[in-house]
């Protein structure tokens, strides 16, 4: 009886600890398998809106939907070989899309 309930009871650690590496990895848009963020999707974009804003061509970021889960959309006047080389395909855990959308302007005031 005993050795049923140490069985079980290691059993159970064996489950529980494989629960949690599997809630900590997620893959990107290549396949391979990355850590996730503890910090949310806002925390993220806050942190590096600067640095891709910085990029020549990007006109916007913002957080989106990307098969279904959170990502982070970056937004250019042009997608060019260059800028998806400068951009990184994930930050923190989160998978980040590139969107051409042209140049963007503020609509002047009537």
């Amino acid at each position: 009886m005993i050795i049923r309930v140490i069985l079980f009871i290691l059993g159970f650690i064996v489950l529980d600890s494989n629960l949690v590496g599997c809630l900590a990895i997620s893959s990107d848009f290549s396949g391979e398998e990355k850590e996730m963020s503890v910090k949310t999707i806002e925390e993220v974009l806050k942190e590096h809106t600067e640095e891709l804003m910085s990029i020549s061509g990007v006109v916007g970021i913002g957080q989106g939907l990307c098969n279904g889960k959170p990502c982070i959309k970056v937004l250019v006047i042009e997608k060019t070989p260059e800028l998806e080389q400068e951009i990184p395909n994930s930050l923190e855990g989160y998978p980040v899309m590139i969107e051409e959308t042209g140049e963007i302007r503020a609509l002047p005031k009537k």
